[in-house]
């Protein structure tokens, strides 16, 4: 997991896709966001350029934004862009969704970020949207607060159904979401223990969605000390003991391909 935001340039995604393949990882995501929160400003590669890149030049990562906000594009280009980048990956895209939060990019941009209720009333409207225009050949009109579609269809249909990838913690609204349209809840940087009691109460939600607990896959982005392997497999370990089923471990030196090889030699 790569936040790309952080100083990622072409020549650097390039390299770590080839070698994550190569070194046996499962999967490749990034982060989709145009500046850090704070600090200097760095290369940002823009997210769903790279992952076009990457459905055509490798052959069986897994990969995906976690997550791609909806303040960032109306909710019918972002199914689009997912669809057309699935169908050319040869159905490999995890499609992670979010809200946005992030202030300082959303000012500089020009992008409206609100309230965080107005943020969660949006993430809401565009869920449905998202959901409707993946999963149903019916045209979809929708009469939103912040969006309107008249009879809107995906064409050409998606070739599989896309996993729908839910990030954040919110027991309000994100995870009440998450438990009756997603496939997968995401969240980083959270103890096991912290882990544990979210992943609980999604199951409470999804008991009273009439969703079995199995239909959400568990994930989690999380930096561990790369510097003991044995003890992040420990670490690992202790998170699948709480129920997470995919760990997206978090790089921080682009440059250092030597470790991303060794790393996944000796988890995969």
């Amino acid at each position: 997991m790569l936040e790309g935001q952080d100083g990622l340039n072409w020549g650097q995604w390039q390299a770590i896709a080839r070698t994550a393949e190569e070194a046996g990882f499962v999967g490749l995501y990034r982060s989709d966001h145009f500046t850090n929160p704070r600090g200097p400003y760095k290369d940002s590669l823009e997210c769903w350029t790279s992952l076009t890149w990457l459905a055509s030049q490798s052959s069986r990562l897994d990969f995906g934004p976690l997550v791609s906000p909806v303040s960032f594009r109306h909710p019918s280009t972002l199914v689009r862009m997912a669809a057309a980048v699935d169908d050319l990956s040869g159905g490999r895209l995890q499609f992670g969704i979010g809200a946005g939060w992030q202030d300082r990019e959303h000012t500089n941009y020009g992008y409206y970020l609100g309230s965080i209720p107005e943020r969660m009333a949006r993430f809401r409207e565009a869920i449905q949207i998202i959901v409707h225009l993946l999963r149903s050949d019916e045209p979809l009109t929708f009469d939103g607060k912040y969006y309107q579609l008249h009879e809107a269809v995906l064409l050409p249909r998606p070739a599989r159904a896309i996993p729908i990838v839910i990030g954040g913690s919110g027991k309000q609204v994100t995870l009440p979401l998450a438990a009756r349209y997603a496939d997968e809840w995401n969240i980083g940087f959270r103890s096991v223990e912290q882990y544990a009691e979210l992943s609980t109460y999604l199951d409470s939600l999804l008991d009273r969605a009439g969703r079995p607990r199995s239909a959400v896959r568990r994930s989690l982005m999380h930096r561990f000390d790369y510097a003991s392997l044995d003890n992040v497999r420990e670490q690992i370990a202790a998170y699948a003991a709480v129920g997470a089923q995919r760990v997206m471990l978090g790089w921080p030196d682009f440059d250092n391909l030597k470790g991303i090889s060794d790393l996944g030699r000796a988890l995969c």
